[in-house]
């Protein structure tokens, strides 16, 4: 889940697109149109370098990080949530099942920082923290097809080529 994401909007838009050799997605968020499509190439960017880890980690070691977010299911309450959105993790497995564990949980999935670039959402009312949806293995394969970049969106649309599709919302 995503603030913003275009789950809704993929479901109208998927049998519209003209015939592409690759799906361009420059601004990842939930990358519905990736996992709508599920094409054989894509790029798939954002200019959120956490939500790119979260990409590569899914792809990378699928296991590893439904375990871990596994471990902030167990503990989750009011206080933890705040403990865990205080800190962040040094490893790349712990960012990514913090920034899920932060998502899933927060008011609205909503993703905000300050000016020092700490995340700052609110606990909301949403406690689930694994869901019945969750497919990592399976977004894995996915992922494996896709060049994974953080990157500032004009950058990803000037990658495009003849025969790419772009989805821009």
């Amino acid at each position: 889940k995503w603030a913003g994401g275009k789950r809704w909007l993929v479901n109208r838009l998927a049998d519209k697109l003209p015939a592409h050799r690759r799906l361009i997605e420059p601004f990842a968020g939930s990358a519905a149109m990736l996992f709508k499509l599920q094409p054989n190439t894509a790029i798939v960017a954002d200019s959120n370098s956490e939500l790119i880890n979260v990409y590569t980690c899914i792809r990378d070691e699928p296991v590893q990080l439904y375990m871990a977010l596994a471990k902030h299911a167990e503990r989750h309450s009011k206080e933890y949530y705040y403990e865990i959105r205080s800190i962040v993790a040094d490893d790349a497995i712990g960012r990514a099942a913090r920034m899920l564990y932060l998502n899933r949980t927060c008011w609205n999935a909503l993703y905000r920082v300050n000016k020092k670039g700490e995340f700052n959402v609110p606990i909301g009312t949403k406690n689930n923290v694994l869901m019945e949806s969750d497919n990592f293995t399976g977004a894995s394969l996915l992922l494996d097809r896709c060049r994974i970049i953080s990157q500032d969106f004009s950058d990803t649309i000037s990658m495009a080529g003849d025969g790419d599709v772009i989805f821009a919302d």
